[in-house]
């Protein structure tokens, strides 16, 4: 059976004479996680159905705690999904989620949301009244949305493979700030080129982002590493959407290996920041 208590195997101190704040993030796979600050929980991309061979899929008895809100799983807040992919989104089980908890929000591209839409049934009112679609293309000015415990800032990055490839796909990278405290920034299967981050300078000044999420790609490029460590206010960076393979250390390749990455399914971090 699938232990679901969160593995807390390293912590990030910014030491200063300020106030300290704690969050937790939580691997489940691919690019799905879930970060807690206090009372806090948000998930992105945690339920999908395809690993294409490739990628880790979440574990049964985690996305049984999911659905039925276990803890650690009681109590979330809202579910971001970036883009609507095998690997990050299946319309069928997030509906299934939103069902079973309905005080659960969801932002997600708006053709994520159009999939959930479709499939929906007369009984399901109060749950699309929980759908924050994001009809958001390249070049458009990132959206802002402000909830009760939480900041929401959505902007379309490219998906990887731009621009000969998957350019029909709204890849959203989300900063969501919690309690006003904890920013992190998810992104998607983002293309890891600088020109989609300088274009926008002022959005990226205007907010310390505490985690950054990015796919393990960035780490593998010039543009990638200095998007991460130079364009944008970044504390700790943690690679996702990994292949199955690294999950040995042996495969991981050599300019990887000094790279934090979550490779296991229920591994975690502890982050302290100001």
């Amino acid at each position: 059976m699938y232990k679901l208590s969160l593995t807390i195997i390293s912590c990030f101190i910014c030491a200063t004479s300020f106030a300290q704040s704690t969050s937790t993030v939580q691997y489940l796979a691919n690019e799905g996680v879930m970060v807690t600050h206090e009372d806090t929980k948000i998930l992105f991309d945690p339920l999908f159905t395809n690993g294409y061979g490739q990628y880790q899929m979440v574990p049964d008895a985690m996305r049984d705690a999911i659905f039925a809100g276990e803890p650690p799983y009681d109590g979330v807040d809202a579910v971001f999904i970036s883009h609507h992919h095998g690997d990050h989104f299946s319309a069928e089980e997030v509906l299934r989620l939103l069902r079973s908890q309905p005080g659960i929000k969801l932002y997600a591209p708006a053709q994520a949301v159009s999939a959930i839409q479709q499939i929906a049934t007369a009984d399901d009112t109060s749950v699309l009244e929980n759908l924050v679609g994001l009809d958001l293309n390249y070049g458009d000015a990132p959206v802002r949305i402000d909830a009760d415990n939480l900041t929401v800032d959505a902007m379309h990055i490219p998906h990887s493979g731009w621009p000969t490839a998957r350019t029909d796909v709204q890849n959203i990278t989300f900063r969501v700030t919690l309690d006003g405290t904890s920013t992190v920034l998810h992104l998607g299967d983002a293309d890891a080129r600088m020109i989609h981050f300088a274009a926008e300078e002022d959005y990226w000044e205007e907010r310390r982002i505490h985690l950054a999420l990015p796919p393990y790609w960035f780490f593998g490029s010039d543009d990638g590493i200095e998007i991460l460590e130079d364009q944008l206010d970044i504390g700790v960076s943690i690679g996702i959407h990994v292949p199955d393979k690294f999950s040995d250390p042996a495969n991981v390749p050599d300019a990887l290996r000094t790279r934090d990455l979550f490779t296991k399914p229920g591994e975690g971090r502890r982050l302290k920041h100001d």
